[in-house]
């Protein structure tokens, strides 16, 4: 486990965001689709919070709120101390060069018309954080090396690359503008299994020499589980569990996290074949129309009426493990 230091660079504090439907000529609201509703969380500066779920749950939702490439409907969003939720246009942009994003598909994050080299630099020249044309030179270079890639290739166009390579080109120009936190959405699962280990691999490395802080979003719990110090899990845009890794798969407390880890694969054949398999019932609500209390109530094995009436607030457990069940 790495060391982690006590500071906070992201404080989430209630944070919802919420996308309006419309129907009609004359666009007539209905409704609004529940993205995310009511989550609180901090990163610590230099650990990664993995974040896990299920499709739709609002795992991407929460990161380009971070970024500020939403707006949220209500909460907050603190940055390195500083409440970024209601800045203006022309006050976020000089802050996201603290801020990096890879992508999760390496073959439609790239312009296909623009070179390797003009992909990692252009940040630099939109930030304007090159004086010349051989300093954006050497930082070009120096990103294609810290990344694995050999400078020789910078013309090249993404479809001459592989996928591991594209993404690699990915991870450079998140680098780009040093950036203290970079937002990883699902950056490995449009990859081979051995092209996981090395972009993972290549994350880790570049944390530990860079002092980088991930917010990394995932669906595959082996991967948040090797590459996280903590783990939030969610569902139906709520947080419903949040402890370090090595805690969260010892000792689940969550029904759904329970489910969730009963369906990853053990390699050994007998623990395999014995363990206890939880199968949920139903579907996953919609969330232009969630239940109400706690989400989950609808398809858990343990869930009494009050579960359908009370939101469960996230409650400490001991030693950071936090989950928000009034079952547990």
């Amino acid at each position: 486990m790495k060391p982690v230091q006590d500071d906070m660079i992201v404080d989430v504090r209630n944070l919802k965001m919420y996308f309006p439907v419309t129907r009609g000529l004359r666009r007539r609201k209905v409704g609004d689709v529940k993205a995310v509703d009511g989550v609180s969380f901090k990163i610590k500066r230099g650990e990664t919070l993995g974040m896990v779920g299920e499709s739709g749950c609002g795992k991407t939702t929460i990161g380009r709120c971070i970024l500020r490439l939403y707006r949220p409907t209500a909460g907050q969003i603190f940055f390195e101390g500083r409440d970024i939720t209601a800045l203006p246009e022309r006050k976020i942009r000089p802050l996201r060069c603290g801020m990096g994003t890879i992508f999760q598909d390496p073959f439609s994050s790239l312009d296909p018309r623009q070179s390797a080299g003009s992909i990692v630099g252009e940040a630099l020249k939109v930030h304007r954080l090159v004086q010349s044309n051989h300093d954006y030179g050497e930082r070009v270079d120096e990103l294609m090396r810290l990344v694995g890639l050999d400078p020789n290739m910078e013309d090249r166009v993404p479809h001459e690359f592989s996928g591991g390579q594209r993404q690699r080109i990915g991870v450079a120009r998140a680098l780009a503008c040093n950036p203290s936190l970079v937002v990883c959405d699902e950056p490995v699962s449009a990859l081979d299994v051995s092209i996981q280990a090395q972009i993972i691999n290549l994350l880790e490395e570049l944390q530990e020499r860079l002092g980088l802080t991930y917010l990394f979003i995932a669906h595959d719990l082996a991967v948040v589980r090797h590459i996280s110090d903590r783990v939030a899990v969610m569902y139906l845009g709520r947080v419903v569990e949040i402890t370090s890794s090595l805690e969260l798969y010892r000792n689940p407390l969550h029904p759904y996290t329970k489910a969730l880890l009963s369906a990853v694969p053990i390699a050994d054949p007998f623990v395999e074949e014995t363990r206890e398999r939880i199968i949920l019932k139903g579907e996953v609500p919609s969330p232009l129309n969630p239940p109400a209390g706690c989400h989950f109530h609808p398809r858990c094995q343990i869930a009494i009426p009050e579960c359908g009436q009370v939101i469960p607030p996230l409650r400490e457990m001991g030693g950071g493990h936090e989950v928000a069940c009034i079952r547990v």
